[in-house]
């Protein structure tokens, strides 16, 4: 029974996007692990950009930045 996890940051993935992960995410499963898609999990998290760091910083502030940096 796999589980796999996506994080991805919650700047606006539409849910074909999100449908298109988890079928990716499952088919990979079958074809390289053989599992079965019917007991194959897929969980996706949206994680707001205060709380995902790169680097030292959030990627609130580093987005805050380039697009200053940009102007």
């Amino acid at each position: 029974m796999p589980y796999v996890n996506i994080r991805v940051t919650d700047e606006g993935v539409t849910a074909e996007q999100k449908q298109a992960l988890i079928e990716g995410a499952t088919d990979l499963l079958v074809r390289v692990l053989d599992k079965d898609p019917a007991t194959t999990f897929v969980i996706i998290d949206e994680v707001a950009t205060d709380n995902w760091g790169v680097d030292r910083e959030s990627v609130t502030a580093r987005r805050r930045r380039e697009t200053a940096g940009r102007k």
